[in-house]
């Protein structure tokens, strides 16, 4: 199992790249992307837009076939001017190119890759390879360019930059996190261990590839997971093929972020909605579990590394960070 490989922290003035490692930009998305890229040089970095972010350039549902995702990625890593790299949205083809990064670039000069939904599969398979830390983030336009502002208010998005900077910026812990809305305790207790995590389907897709975490990476680890567009029947299956794969036997806590569009299931006068299937497949695990928490799909991000720099305390009583 590797060693962490934490990301040099930013400094003021560095280069940040915004580029599609997953889905396209939508013709349309033009504004959003340029007020994401304006939340960035808001932070104090300097910004450079790939060319492969263009509505013009697509195949599929992808940015590129996954050769040129992969040559386009790759290029950013073994860029030295190039210090952090911005995913401009999630998708659906990080799956596609995994086996053609250059892991010999991230070990020589890691940085931080900074998104989430699809991006999570790279944070947990560049981990599993080489152990970087790896920033389950909002992206570039659906995040700072468009959830940032129909989510929240100047006050929200000068907390949030706040935070992002502090993240990106510093080596030490951010501190507590500033929830949105009031997060839930499903199951109490407490838990302190390296944060890991991400879109639940694609931790479960990435078991059965190369690019799998090894189990030792979920001893005593807080497993943090969003999910979206499915029915609590697809998370209860995916819930068990973790438990099946004894991931639930070796974890700390569980995180669980908002669901978007997470459908409850109704039939014959019977209902189970999503902490219903988490408790159900957790059964008499004594795992605190943490639910509502804004780092999903529907809300603004709080900003994590994965695993984390340092090892926090998910308590029920705070359910912050310290």
């Amino acid at each position: 199992m590797p060693a962490i490989l934490r990301p040099r922290a930013l400094r003021p003035g560095d280069l940040v790249v915004v580029t599609a490692p997953s889905g396209q930009l939508a013709p349309g998305e033009e504004p959003l992307l340029a007020r994401g890229v304006a939340i960035l040089e808001r932070m104090g970095f300097r910004v450079r837009v790939s060319p492969v972010v263009d509505p013009a350039r697509n195949r599929w549902w992808a940015s590129g076939t996954p050769a040129e995702q992969a040559d386009e990625l790759n290029a950013l890593l073994r860029d030295p001017e190039v210090r952090a790299v911005v995913a401009h949205t999630g998708g659906q083809t990080t799956i596609g190119y995994l086996d053609l990064i250059d892991l010999d670039a991230i070990r020589a000069d890691p940085k931080p890759i900074i998104g989430y939904s699809d991006i999570s599969l790279l944070h947990m398979a560049l981990h599993a390879r080489t152990g970087l830390v790896g920033f389950h983030a909002d992206i570039a336009t659906h995040g700072f360019g468009s959830d940032w502002y129909t989510l929240g208010d100047e006050a929200r998005r000068a907390e949030l930059v706040d935070l992002y900077t502090r993240v990106l910026t510093r080596a030490e812990a951010p501190g507590a996190l500033p929830a949105r809305a009031a997060w839930e305790t499903w199951r109490p207790g407490s838990a302190q261990g390296p944060l890991f995590g991400g879109l639940l389907n694609r931790l479960v897709l990435l078991q059965a590839t190369p690019f799998a975490p090894p189990a030792e990476r979920f001893e005593g680890a807080v497993l943090f997971w969003e999910e979206l567009q499915r029915p609590v029947s697809r998370i209860w299956n995916d819930l068990h093929a973790l438990r099946l794969s004894g991931v639930l036997d070796r974890i700390a806590g569980m995180v669980v972020g908002i669901p978007t569009e997470v459908t409850p299931h109704e039939d014959g006068g019977q209902r189970a909605d999503l902490r219903d299937v988490v408790l159900d497949v957790l059964g008499r695990r004594d795992i605190p579990v943490l639910a509502q928490v804004d780092f999903a799909s529907v809300t603004p991000r709080r900003t994590c590394r994965c695993p984390s720099a340092s090892a926090p305390t998910w308590t029920r009583t705070t359910g912050r960070c310290p």
